[in-house]
Protein backbone atom coordinates (compact mmCIF):
# COMPACT_ATOMS: atom_id res chain seq x y z
CA UNK A 1 0.00 0.00 0.00
CA UNK A 2 3.00 2.22 0.26
CA UNK A 3 4.25 1.79 -3.45
CA UNK A 4 3.25 5.38 -4.52
CA UNK A 5 5.42 6.75 -1.85
CA UNK A 6 8.84 4.39 -2.67
CA UNK A 7 9.95 7.16 -5.05
CA UNK A 8 9.17 10.30 -2.71
CA UNK A 9 11.33 8.78 -0.13
CA UNK A 10 13.60 7.76 -2.28
CA UNK A 11 16.32 10.19 -0.03
CA UNK A 12 15.11 8.57 3.09
CA UNK A 13 16.14 5.13 4.77
CA UNK A 14 13.04 4.03 4.70
CA UNK A 15 11.93 0.40 6.35
CA UNK A 16 8.48 -0.84 5.57
CA UNK A 17 7.10 -3.20 8.19
CA UNK A 18 4.06 -5.51 7.53
CA UNK A 19 1.84 -6.09 10.43
CA UNK A 20 1.80 -9.38 11.39
CA UNK A 21 -0.21 -11.28 9.36
CA UNK A 22 0.16 -9.26 5.98
CA UNK A 23 1.71 -9.76 3.34
CA UNK A 24 3.47 -12.81 3.86
CA UNK A 25 4.15 -12.06 7.62
CA UNK A 26 3.06 -14.76 10.11
CA UNK A 27 0.54 -14.26 12.40
CA UNK A 28 1.60 -14.08 16.30
CA UNK A 29 -0.54 -13.75 19.26
CA UNK A 30 -1.74 -10.25 19.35
CA UNK A 31 -3.62 -8.47 22.41
CA UNK A 32 -3.72 -4.92 21.78
CA UNK A 33 -1.76 -2.03 19.40
CA UNK A 34 0.83 -1.89 22.02
CA UNK A 35 2.44 -4.97 20.78
CA UNK A 36 2.48 -3.30 17.04
CA UNK A 37 4.21 -0.82 18.64
CA UNK A 38 6.61 -2.77 20.42
CA UNK A 39 7.71 -4.27 17.45
CA UNK A 40 8.22 -0.90 15.25
CA UNK A 41 10.79 -0.57 17.93
CA UNK A 42 12.12 -3.39 18.32
CA UNK A 43 13.13 -4.13 14.37
CA UNK A 44 14.01 -0.58 13.80
CA UNK A 45 17.74 0.17 15.03
CA UNK A 46 18.41 4.02 14.79
CA UNK A 47 17.95 5.60 17.74
CA UNK A 48 15.32 7.94 16.35
CA UNK A 49 13.07 7.93 13.66
CA UNK A 50 9.79 9.18 12.34
CA UNK A 51 7.20 7.19 11.67
CA UNK A 52 4.27 7.24 9.20
CA UNK A 53 1.45 5.36 9.33
CA UNK A 54 -1.86 5.42 7.83
CA UNK A 55 -5.31 3.59 9.60
CA UNK A 56 -3.93 1.04 11.86
CA UNK A 57 -0.79 2.17 11.33
CA UNK A 58 -1.61 5.75 12.43
CA UNK A 59 -3.00 3.96 15.78
CA UNK A 60 0.89 2.32 15.79
CA UNK A 61 1.82 5.71 15.66
CA UNK A 62 0.20 6.91 18.15
CA UNK A 63 0.77 4.60 20.63
CA UNK A 64 4.66 4.77 19.38
CA UNK A 65 4.74 8.44 20.28
CA UNK A 66 3.10 8.14 23.89
CA UNK A 67 5.06 4.89 24.55
CA UNK A 68 8.51 5.81 23.25
CA UNK A 69 8.54 9.79 22.48
CA UNK A 70 12.61 9.67 23.43
CA UNK A 71 12.74 7.57 20.23
CA UNK A 72 10.23 9.36 17.79
CA UNK A 73 11.36 12.16 15.74
CA UNK A 74 8.50 13.36 13.18
CA UNK A 75 5.08 11.74 13.43
CA UNK A 76 2.81 11.37 10.26
CA UNK A 77 -1.03 10.13 10.90
CA UNK A 78 -2.77 9.69 7.98
CA UNK A 79 -6.77 8.89 7.60
CA UNK A 80 -6.69 7.92 11.49
CA UNK A 81 -8.66 7.99 14.88
CA UNK A 82 -8.04 7.79 18.27
CA UNK A 83 -11.15 5.80 18.09
CA UNK A 84 -12.41 3.60 15.97
CA UNK A 85 -16.08 3.39 15.34
CA UNK A 86 -18.26 1.72 17.89
CA UNK A 87 -17.90 -1.85 19.64
CA UNK A 88 -20.72 -2.97 17.65
CA UNK A 89 -19.26 -1.68 14.05
CA UNK A 90 -17.03 -4.40 14.78
CA UNK A 91 -18.91 -7.00 16.15
CA UNK A 92 -20.58 -6.69 12.88
CA UNK A 93 -17.18 -7.21 10.59
CA UNK A 94 -16.54 -9.78 12.46
CA UNK A 95 -19.85 -11.75 12.12
CA UNK A 96 -19.45 -10.79 8.09
CA UNK A 97 -16.24 -12.42 7.86
CA UNK A 98 -17.26 -15.65 10.12
CA UNK A 99 -19.84 -16.21 8.27
CA UNK A 100 -19.69 -15.51 4.07
CA UNK A 101 -15.50 -14.45 4.50
CA UNK A 102 -13.34 -11.93 3.17
CA UNK A 103 -15.29 -11.69 -0.65
CA UNK A 104 -17.99 -10.39 1.68
CA UNK A 105 -16.07 -7.40 3.92
CA UNK A 106 -14.51 -6.69 0.75
CA UNK A 107 -18.00 -5.67 -0.95
CA UNK A 108 -18.43 -3.47 2.51
CA UNK A 109 -14.44 -1.84 3.36
CA UNK A 110 -13.63 -0.99 -0.57
CA UNK A 111 -16.06 2.16 -1.32
CA UNK A 112 -14.56 3.32 1.86
CA UNK A 113 -11.31 2.80 1.19
CA UNK A 114 -11.75 5.13 -2.49
CA UNK A 115 -13.95 7.04 -4.17
CA UNK A 116 -15.83 6.03 -7.22
CA UNK A 117 -13.40 7.86 -9.27
CA UNK A 118 -10.40 5.96 -8.45
CA UNK A 119 -10.39 3.18 -11.35
CA UNK A 120 -7.68 0.31 -9.51
CA UNK A 121 -9.56 -0.99 -7.24
CA UNK A 122 -9.03 -4.44 -8.49
CA UNK A 123 -5.76 -4.54 -7.01
CA UNK A 124 -5.99 -3.80 -3.30
CA UNK A 125 -9.46 -6.36 -3.58
CA UNK A 126 -6.82 -9.05 -3.91
CA UNK A 127 -4.74 -7.51 -1.33
CA UNK A 128 -7.63 -7.52 1.24
CA UNK A 129 -9.01 -10.90 0.43
CA UNK A 130 -5.58 -12.45 0.54
CA UNK A 131 -5.75 -11.63 4.15
CA UNK A 132 -6.67 -14.62 6.02
CA UNK A 133 -10.19 -14.50 7.76
CA UNK A 134 -8.69 -15.26 11.53
CA UNK A 135 -6.00 -12.49 10.83
CA UNK A 136 -8.94 -9.86 9.64
CA UNK A 137 -11.36 -10.90 13.09
CA UNK A 138 -8.59 -10.14 15.25
CA UNK A 139 -7.65 -7.23 14.12
CA UNK A 140 -10.94 -5.89 14.18
CA UNK A 141 -11.10 -6.95 17.60
CA UNK A 142 -7.60 -5.13 18.66
CA UNK A 143 -9.18 -2.07 17.42
CA UNK A 144 -12.79 -2.31 18.67
CA UNK A 145 -10.70 -2.38 22.01
CA UNK A 146 -8.23 0.62 20.71
CA UNK A 147 -9.13 3.86 22.49
CA UNK A 148 -6.62 6.94 22.96
CA UNK A 149 -9.30 9.63 23.24
CA UNK A 150 -7.95 12.10 25.95
CA UNK A 151 -4.12 11.41 26.25
CA UNK A 152 -3.22 12.58 22.38
CA UNK A 153 -2.14 15.85 23.99
CA UNK A 154 0.66 14.43 25.56
CA UNK A 155 2.48 13.57 22.28
CA UNK A 156 5.38 16.23 21.92
CA UNK A 157 6.91 15.08 18.04
CA UNK A 158 5.89 17.49 15.24
CA UNK A 159 2.94 15.89 13.58
CA UNK A 160 1.69 16.12 10.67
CA UNK A 161 -2.33 14.54 10.25
CA UNK A 162 -3.42 13.80 7.13
CA UNK A 163 -7.26 13.39 5.91
CA UNK A 164 -9.00 12.52 2.96
CA UNK A 165 -11.99 14.54 2.45
CA UNK A 166 -14.61 12.10 1.15
CA UNK A 167 -12.73 9.51 4.18
CA UNK A 168 -15.95 7.88 5.91
CA UNK A 169 -13.71 5.81 8.19
CA UNK A 170 -11.62 8.89 9.46
CA UNK A 171 -13.86 11.59 8.47
CA UNK A 172 -11.71 15.30 7.88
CA UNK A 173 -13.38 16.76 11.26
CA UNK A 174 -12.56 13.39 13.18
CA UNK A 175 -8.18 14.22 11.90
CA UNK A 176 -8.83 17.83 12.52
CA UNK A 177 -10.00 17.08 16.12
CA UNK A 178 -7.05 14.82 16.08
CA UNK A 179 -4.62 17.14 15.39
CA UNK A 180 -6.25 19.84 17.31
CA UNK A 181 -5.54 17.63 20.71
CA UNK A 182 -1.73 16.90 19.73
CA UNK A 183 -0.07 20.19 20.87
CA UNK A 184 2.61 20.80 17.92
CA UNK A 185 0.30 19.28 14.72
CA UNK A 186 -0.35 20.38 11.32
CA UNK A 187 -3.60 18.93 9.30
CA UNK A 188 -3.87 18.70 5.28
CA UNK A 189 -7.09 17.83 4.03
CA UNK A 190 -6.85 15.93 0.62
CA UNK A 191 -10.00 16.49 -1.52
CA UNK A 192 -11.38 13.94 -3.85
CA UNK A 193 -9.63 11.26 -1.52
CA UNK A 194 -11.30 8.66 0.45
CA UNK A 195 -9.44 6.23 3.06
CA UNK A 196 -6.53 5.23 1.30
CA UNK A 197 -5.47 9.14 0.47
CA UNK A 198 -1.57 7.85 0.17
CA UNK A 199 -2.61 5.63 -3.02
CA UNK A 200 -5.89 8.21 -4.14
CA UNK A 201 -3.82 10.88 -4.02
CA UNK A 202 -0.66 10.03 -3.97
CA UNK A 203 1.42 13.34 -5.31
CA UNK A 204 -0.63 15.61 -3.04
CA UNK A 205 -0.16 12.96 -0.05
CA UNK A 206 3.71 12.64 -1.11
CA UNK A 207 4.27 16.64 -1.48
CA UNK A 208 2.62 16.94 2.10
CA UNK A 209 4.72 14.19 3.29
CA UNK A 210 8.05 15.15 2.18
CA UNK A 211 7.75 18.85 3.29
CA UNK A 212 7.03 17.31 7.44
CA UNK A 213 9.51 14.89 7.21
CA UNK A 214 11.85 17.05 5.41
CA UNK A 215 11.28 20.28 7.83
Amino acid sequence: MWDAQADALRDFDVVRLEHPGHGGEPMIELHDVGELARRVLATVQSERFSFVGLSLGGAVGMQLALDAPERLDRLVLACTSSRFGSPDTWEERIALVRDKGMEAIADVVLPRWFTPAFEDVQRYRVMLVSTPPETYMRYCEILREFDLRGRLDSIDAPTLAIAGADDPTSPPEQVRGLAAEIPNASLVVLPRAAHLANVERANEFNKALIEHLAA
